[in-house]
């Protein structure tokens, strides 16, 4: 995997695939933060204050010292490989945005779904969002210091999950832990492409 310090604003000449991933989770999940850990370009981001207009509207309970938030959409990039790029889109989480995402789905391979223990009933209209799109996901699961320790089985109870989806531990903050939740949903979502394939050719 190309490091941090090395990567430039250019492609290397070896990439033949690029993938457009999205991230999505509720408000305040840590979507921001995995984007901008993970990217080896400044990422974009499209954040702007919190005003008393959102006092009542955005839950703060477990996010008190937030004070800004995602409006459009934040945008990094990974090489995974000499070969795959990954093309980072992350979606505000607040129910008021979701129409912002039909047009960041279009030609997605797959969703990162980040989502805290803390809080976890506020993943339940995400996933029900990206169930009516269709798209295939795993979930990475921010452990913020406060959080309790659920196992992935747990944790996949508690989410109503098919077992194949895949629930992966991470630090948004950290750009190791991460990474391996970004690839746990490429490898998912290719293990499914490949199984539809032999199912069609049979």
């Amino acid at each position: 995997m190309v490091s941090v310090g090395s990567a430039d604003r250019y492609l290397p000449d070896t990439v033949q695939q690029a993938v457009k991933i999205l991230v999505v989770g509720a408000f305040g999940v840590g979507k921001t933060t995995l984007v901008g850990s993970v990217s080896e370009i400044e990422p974009l981001r499209t954040e702007e204050v919190m005003t008393e207009a959102s006092v009542g509207v955005d839950d703060l309970a477990c996010t008190d010292t937030k004070t800004t938030t995602t409006v459009a959409m934040d945008f990094g990039r990974i090489t995974l490989n000499s070969r795959l790029v990954l093309y980072l889109f992350g979606t505000p989480g607040q129910r008021r945005f979701w129409d912002l995402w039909d047009g960041l789905a279009e030609g997605a391979l797959g969703v990162l779904v980040i989502v805290d223990t803390r809080r976890l009933e506020d993943s339940f209209d995400v996933l029900e969002q990206l169930e009516l799109r269709g798209l295939p996901f795993a979930v990475a699961v921010n452990q913020f210091p406060d959080s309790e320790m659920y196992g992935p089985e747990e944790l996949r109870r508690a989410l109503d999950l098919l077992p194949t989806t895949p629930v992966v531990m991470c630090d948004a903050r950290e750009r190791t832990p991460s990474v391996n939740s970004l690839i746990s949903l490429v490898e998912y979502v290719l293990n499914v492409g490949a199984v539809r394939a032999r199912e069609t050719a049979s």
